[in-house]
Order: structure tokens, then C-alpha cells, then sequence
């Protein structure tokens, strides 16, 4: 072998046990995305009859839940930011202006009661259905831009970007250059901040890992955990249809309680569903199977991660229609996921502050939190 093949040969070596570059995310930004929940319906998702007006904004959620959240340990919130109605506003003049001084408003706070806060790119479904048009792609570059430059100037140790939540994009390849122009544009506007990354579809764990990271090393990735859906959205009236017919699935999963549920769903395929959920053996050990698995994709890849949405549907009653998880059976999941995060070091939001996942209960515009849900979380009722 000729010296020039033996260099050749060394150096193949050396590239395919060369180890990924390690993230330079400061560890005094991750100290900060701990323990988060989510703030949904507040600038995203809004139901509220009076939609993304001054009158919403400044009344949806106060400085009182801002302040309750704190008391319970949390030390972030993940702030659901739809940019529609911001593109929208920026049509009429001083509209961005005009946005800005609300969702300023909304962070000033956040930040002023020692949280940290993710502002979570939120839009709607038919906004992201528009990012296959590589001309939408732009103008959403270019809004990132302009609201990365806004923060810029902001906290950097406590104001992190996430580029998108949930993008629904059945093509993967398509998003990592998405991702890829869109972290550019961010970057542009906010040199030093520490972006959030996210998977094609739905953010699971199985999205993250098929992913490659991007070039920027400055970047934290994301994922969410709902396994099994089966049970953590047991009486929804979205997602799969069969769902609505669910109630009293237990968790831990057991063959028994899944056959009495199933034989309550009218269609077959929907009951085999229900009876292998049952078979599955979904308990501590097989969610700490799930989340090993992104763990160790963030070991090889030298990268953090965080779970920025993980919680189970709660129990109710609409109508005489049961829906949501038995409490107990709630918190144990909880509590399980939560344990599992913090052993692989992984931070962690739940979802969602208030409504029908929320840790708190609203009545007559005053919360309160579910001690359960808190235990469940590690934290303390204050």
C-alpha cells in the first residue's frame, strides 16, 4: 500500500469516528428550561369571541396567573405566538407597532416575575399547509427575520426562539431545508439568541430522530409526548374519531380494563386499537423506552433537548358525555414522564396552563392549581 493509500485509508478512518460537533447552547440558557408550561389561547389559538384585540391580550392571562405560576416552581412558560394576525397587521399602518406593544407587554411580564419564556411560533394548520410554496417560505423568512431583530435586544439568557410548532409537513427532506432557511433568517436577526428546533410533523419523538441537526450550534431540540394517544386523549372530539367513544382507559395499561372499554366502540379496527393499547403494556418502563430513545439520539448528536408538550386530556363531563382520564390514572402518567425526562437531563413544558389539559381551573377569572397535577410534576402547592 502506497503512502498516499495509507493517508487516504487513515482518513476515512478518522471521518467515520469523528464524533458531531458539541452544542454551544450556554448552560446558564438551559438551567432556565427546567420546568416550564405552556400558555396557549393567549396570542395563539384564540377562542375568545373578542379574537387577538387589546381587550384579550390584557385580560386573557394577568400578572396574578403570572405570579401563580412562579409560586408553583415553574421557571418558564412556552408563549404560543400565532404570526397571521401579525403579517395581517402589518398591512395597516403602525399595525406591527401596534402587535408588538401587547406581546412586549405579555413577555416584559413573564420576564419581570424571573421566568424564562419560549416564544413557540404557533400558526394554524392552513398556514402551515402553505409553507409547500417556496414564495410563503420567504415571507415567513422574512417575518422571522423582523420579530428575531425585535427580541434581539432582549434577554438572551432568558428569550429563546422556536422556529415552529407542529410543522405537518409529510415531507421531511422539504422541512430540513424550511428549517434550515428559516434558523438562517432568525439567525439574521438575532445573532446570539438560542433557537429551538423542531421535527417535521407533529414534533414526536420519532420526527426528532429522524432529523439531522442543523449547521447552527446554538440550538436546542424539541419534541412532544403524548404516547400512548389512545389513552392521554381518551374523549377528545379531534385527533382520531374512535377517541370520543373512549372513557375509563386505565394507565398503567392492563388487558382486562382495554377489552371492557373496547367492547364499547363501534367499529372493529377502532376496538383492536383499544384491546392492543391493553396488551401493550404501557407503564413506567415502556415510557422510559420512548423517551431513551430521543435521549440517546441527543447523545450522538452532542445536542439538548427539551419536551415541550406532554400531558394527558383531564376528566369531565359535557353534556353527559364523559371525557378525559381518571384523575389518578392522569397523575401517574405525569408523574412518569416526569421522571423519565429528568433522568435523561431532558427540560420539560406541560401542556397547558389552563382549559382542558390545563394545570389550573378557571372559575369567574380566578385560578386555581390541582395539587395533584403539581405533585405529579415534582413541584410544591404554595
Amino acid at each position: 500500500m502506497t503512502s498516499k493509500s495509507i493517508s487516504a485509508f487513515l482518513l476515512l478512518i478518522s471521518l467515520a469516528f469523528a464524533q458531531a460537533p458539541a452544542s454551544s447552547v450556554p448552560a446558564v440558557r438551559l438551567a432556565h428550561l427546567h420546568h416550564g408550561i405552556n400558555l396557549s389561547e393567549w396570542f395563539a389559538q384564540v377562542w375568545d369571541p373578542k379574537g387577538y384585540s387589546k381587550e384579550h391580550f390584557e385580560n386573557w392571562t394577568t400578572s396574578s396567573d403570572i405570579a401563580l405560576i412562579k409560586s408553583a416552581g415553574f421557571d418558564h412558560v412556552r408563549l404560543s405566538v400565532n404570526p397571521q394576525p401579525m403579517m395581517d397587521a402589518a398591512r395597516r399602518q403602525g399595525g406591527t407597532a401596534e402587535y408588538f406593544s401587547y406581546l412586549d407587554a405579555a413577555v416584559k411580564m413573564i420576564l419581570d416575575a424571573g421566568l424564562a419564556v419560549e416564544l413557540d411560533i404557533h400558526p394554524d394548520s392552513e398556514f402551515k399547509a402553505r409553507l409547500k410554496d417556496d414564495d410563503f417560505v420567504e415571507r415567513f423568512a422574512d417575518f422571522w427575520r423582523m420579530f428575531a431583530q425585535h427580541y434581539s435586544s432582549w434577554d438572551s439568557e432568558r428569550v429563546f426562539f422556536e422556529i415552529l410548532n407542529e410543522p405537518e409537513m409529510r415531507d421531511s427532506y422539504r422541512w430540513y431545508g424550511v428549517e434550515a432557511k428559516l434558523a438562517t433568517a432568525i439567525r439574521q436577526g438575532a445573532p446570539t439568541q438560542t433557537i429551538i428546533a423542531a421535527g417535521a410533523r407533529w414534533d414526536d419523538n420519532d420526527d426528532l430522530i429522524f432529523q439531522e441537526p442543523l449547521r447552527d450550534l446554538n440550538v436546542i431540540y424539541a419534541f412532544h409526548f403524548y404516547e400512548p394517544h389512545i389513552f392521554t386523549h381518551q374523549g377528545a372530539t379531534w385527533g382520531s374519531y374512535y377517541w370520543r367513544w373512549l372513557h375509563g382507559l386505565h394507565y398503567p395499561s392492563s388487558p382486562d380494563n382495554a377489552a371492557q372499554v373496547a367492547a364499547e366502540v363501534p367499529e372493529a379496527l377502532d376496538r383492536l386499537y383499544v384491546i392492543r393499547y391493553g396488551q401493550d403494556h404501557w407503564n413506567a418502563s415502556r415510557i422510559e423506552a420512548e423517551i431513551n430513545q430521543a435521549a440517546d439520539w441527543a447523545r450522538r448528536n452532542r445536542v439538548p433537548l427539551i419536551c415541550n408538550e406532554f400531558v394527558v386530556f383531564r376528566h369531565g363531563v359535557d353534556e353527559g358525555r364523559v371525557y378525559g382520564a381518571d384523575p389518578a390514572d392522569r397523575t401517574a402518567w405525569l408523574k412518569d414522564v416526569r421522571t423519565s425526562l429528568e433522568r435523561h437531563n431532558i427540560g420539560w413544558d406541560m401542556w397547558d396552563y389552563s382549559g382542558g389539559f390545563g394545570v389550573v381551573t378557571k372559575k369567574d377569572g380566578k385560578a386555581a392549581l390541582d395539587e395533584g397535577t403539581v405533585k405529579a410534576l415534582g413541584l410544591t402547592m404554595p
